[in-house]
């Protein structure tokens, strides 16, 4: 079993590693726990699935950082209720449930990989293409495509309930005292230096010491470049300096702390990330803070936001573009044959019209209503094998309108009307 538990955790992890057992065991499925960084610390009963991820991590290295798709994948499941089905960059599908202590998430079991297509209609050469892989590996990665679970998308959406049961189950019976980890630490020792700095250079905590601007634009920048260990610093110094100037009065800080928030959650937003999903953090993280009743609590729980907005914009962004694209293609995949627009799918993916029609083109090399009209295309083919279905039902079948248009558009991406090529396939 590969087992790599940190020396500590804020759960049951004896629980969590039985829970995950279960789940495999049950359902036929893989799952696994990470820790709150997106590190796998428990993968427990090992199946032939994984060959198709390790064949492509042994080949190339740099192709996917699995630690930030599962961690992108918890936060979005904190975002939506506490589960959340997402694509890998490799095109696989998982789910998430995190597991939470005191308000924040430590950990959490991902189930997956499956497929949710059959291997033949997976898109593995635009995998293969977009992550820069040699042609040559298409055949061994086809092989090792079929280990991989078919799972229809509804019952994706069971198992996905159900892992969110098993982390509830986890969380239940938590009883351990919040304490401060290593990093908090860290943190209480470097506001306590630089208070002391100032002391050394005879400021009066009565006067009016002036407040750190340039620190503060400094933070802001870093937060919107994604620099956390940068961020951090600074915001150590500023805390100091509040802690110092209002003479550790608790109600003072928890206001001003309040205000370091919202600018944290601006820097955020200029620098990229999703105004959904920040406006939506930024609720959550100020109802708590009237809950907080020490300034060591404050501090720590400051330190959380500031990481989890720079996540927001650095950590995930290819991540998340992945995960965007993907969701999308499953959609079209699943409806090419209804009557389908750049605004139904862009609403099903959260995002407005224009900026999904330009993610697309730029991450798959297709403008929506031509990749829509390929898959119409490549899935007509099929049918055309088959002489008991007419040119003009095919059409209605794979989504077109207009036989007419259908034919045009066939043989613009094939170079051949859909009779020809029904004619040659024959001979």
């Amino acid at each position: 079993m590969h087992n790599e538990t940190p020396m500590e955790t804020k759960f049951d992890m004896e629980k969590a590693k039985k829970i995950s057992d279960i789940y495999t065991r049950s359902t036929g499925i893989d799952s696994f726990i990470i820790d709150e960084s997106g590190k796998v610390i428990y993968r427990g009963l090992k199946r032939k699935c994984n060959r198709f991820c390790r064949a492509i991590k042994n080949k190339y290295k740099d192709t996917c950082n699995c630690s930030n798709v599962h961690l992108y994948g918890s936060y979005q499941a904190e975002r939506f209720g506490g589960k959340y089905i997402f694509f890998c960059p490799l095109g696989l599908t998982h789910w998430v449930a995190p597991i939470n202590h005191e308000g924040f998430m430590q950990g959490a079991l991902v189930g997956g990989p499956v497929l949710m297509v059959k291997p033949e209609d997976f898109l593995l050469n635009e995998i293969i293409e977009q992550n820069i892989m040699e042609s040559k590996d298409t055949l061994e990665l086809e092989e090792y495509l079929q280990y991989i679970p078919i799972v229809e998308p509804d019952r994706v959406t069971s198992l996905s309930e159900l892992l969110f049961i098993n982390a509830c189950y986890i969380m239940k019976d938590e009883s351990q005292k919040y304490a401060e980890d290593f990093d908090s630490s860290l943190q209480q020792s470097a506001i306590s230096e630089y208070i002391h700095l100032l002391k050394e250079e005879n400021v009066d905590s009565d006067c009016n010491i002036s407040y750190p601007i340039e620190r503060e634009n400094e933070l802001l920048s870093c937060v919107a470049i994604g620099d956390k260990v940068g961020a951090q610093e600074i915001l150590n110094e500023i805390l100091g300096y509040i802690f110092f100037s209002t003479g550790s009065d608790f109600e003072t800080i928890r206001h001003r702390t309040l205000e370091l928030t919202v600018l944290l959650s601006r820097a955020a937003l200029e620098g990229g990330a999703e105004k959904e999903e920040i406006f939506g953090l930024n609720n959550h993280y100020i109802k708590k803070i009237y809950y907080i009743e020490n300034l060591d609590e404050l501090n720590f729980w400051l330190s959380k936001i500031l990481i989890r907005f720079t996540d927001c914009v650095f950590n995930f962004k290819n991540v998340k573009n992945k995960d965007t694209i993907y969701r999308a293609i499953e959609y079209v995949n699943q409806r090419y044959m209804e009557k389908i627009t750049l605004e139904d799918v862009s609403n099903h993916v959260h995002l407005s019209s224009s900026y999904f029609s330009k993610l697309f083109k730029d991450e798959t090399g297709y403008n929506f209503s031509r990749y829509l009209n390929r898959v119409r295309i490549e899935k007509s083919k099929k049918l055309l094998l088959n002489r008991e279905i007419s040119i003009v039902d095919i059409s209605n079948f794979v989504g077109f309108e207009d036989q007419s248009y259908f034919t045009r558009v066939f043989k613009e991406m094939t170079g051949n009307t859909p009779g020809r090529f029904r004619e040659s396939r024959r001979r």
